[in-house]
């Protein structure tokens, strides 16, 4: 049995039991096709491990090309169950009661992504989330950074993403180890001297845009995660995911990108792409960057339902996505940008203020600038660029 061959059981098996009561012959078919789906698709020995992000449905670390736009992985994925997980030891009677929750779920009105699960099981679905902690271990004291009058050397880690973003387009490879130590990297920058700076870059020419802001919002996911009070390790998450936001823009042409005027509709949609793409790129090359793919597909969806890519149903977008969208649109207006001039803090400050709980979340976008307001006047700019 493929992947593909058990979710289009498992759908069956769903869409039958909402016509059909308990006990009923044709009810208790497609469970039982299901099951044996299920059985057989452990045979494999590769698991029953899904992930459904938009349109991409992904087993393990695998696309499922068989089922490419398939409606039901975006029907579960808007219900809560952006991960899917069934465990070898699961029995036919959990894996039975596993479908009726489903079947529940999709009939609840829009927010039940909020919903917990009814039973415990060795069933695992939600969304994606945080990895906990190994341990309760001491975080090691950051080093001080040597600097001059607040400037911070960033060049390494320019030219590290650089390489990074060059791989991901050249051979569609997405390097964890290179993502992180950059990451790393600017959360020792931002505690330097035993303070927190905001090292924010300015960039010498629009073609360094998109390493230049992904850098960006990467430090300011941090700076706000660490302000609302979330942990070390819900902060480093954070910044890769802010890191990673828009690595799907290497499949955007670069006069696409770079457009002067306004964008063409076929323009936009193309670039509206760019959260599908990096979601795709994300999930199909580094297991441990769920959570990464998935506010790479979510960053640009508004807290009120707006924006892209657009949604059949309402539900909430991740935590993690609120996070980095409210970052990430403070750096694109504070940058010029060919078609526009750059934005003032304080108009910026004052835009997310003004859309806080339709575009941003509310308690998020105001927590964004009193941080801002309180740590503007420590930000650094990197000494490689000139403004």
């Amino acid at each position: 049995m493929t992947p593909a061959g058990f979710l289009t059981a498992f759908a069956q098996a769903i869409s039958t039991m909402a016509l059909y009561r308990e006990g009923h012959p044709a009810r208790e078919r497609v469970i039982d096709a299901a099951w044996e789906g299920l059985l057989r698709l452990r045979e494999s020995g590769d698991g029953a491990a899904f992930t459904f992000i938009g349109d991409e449905v992904v087993w393990g670390t695998q696309p499922v090309r068989e089922l490419k736009a398939w409606d039901w992985g975006r029907r579960l994925s808007e219900a809560g169950m952006q991960r899917l997980e069934i465990d070898d030891g699961v029995s036919r009677e959990e894996f039975e009661g596993f479908l009726e929750e489903v079947l529940a779920r999709l009939a609840w009105t829009a927010g039940s992504a909020e919903a917990r699960q009814m039973r415990s099981s060795r069933i695992r679905f939600g969304t994606v989330g945080l990895r906990s902690e190994p341990s309760a271990s001491p975080q090691p004291e950051l080093p001080p950074v040597e600097g001059h009058e607040g400037v911070v050397m960033l060049q390494e880690e320019i030219e590290t993403l650089q390489w990074l973003h060059d791989e991901v387009q050249s051979s569609a490879r997405l390097h964890l180890a290179e993502a992180e130590a950059v990451v790393r990297s600017l959360s020792v920058t931002m505690h330097g001297e035993s303070r927190i700076i905001l090292p924010l870059l300015r960039m010498r020419a629009f073609d360094e845009y998109t390493t230049t802001h992904a850098m960006n919002v990467s430090v300011l996911a941090m700076a706000l995660s660490e302000f609302i009070g979330l942990g070390p390790k819900d902060v480093r998450t954070f910044g890769v995911a802010g890191l990673l936001h828009d690595i799907g823009k290497v499949h955007v042409p670069l006069e696409i990108l770079t457009k002067a005027g306004k964008l063409t509709p076929e323009e936009r949609a193309i670039m509206n792409m760019h959260t599908v793409e990096g979601a795709r790129i994300i999930i199909s090359t580094e297991e441990q960057l769920d959570l990464a793919a998935i506010v790479a597909y979510e960053h640009h969806i508004m807290i009120d339902g707006g924006g892209y890519p657009a949604m059949r149903w309402q539900r909430d977008v991740h935590y993690g996505s609120r996070i980095v969208h409210v970052c990430d649109v403070y750096d694109a207006l504070r940058t010029r940008r060919p078609y526009r001039d750059a934005w003032d803090a304080e108009k910026v400050l004052d835009y997310i203020g003004e859309k806080a709980g339709t575009e941003f979340d509310h308690d998020l976008a105001h927590a964004f600038t009193r941080m801002m307001r309180e740590w503007e006047p420590r930000m650094a700019t990197g000494s490689w660029s000139e403004p």
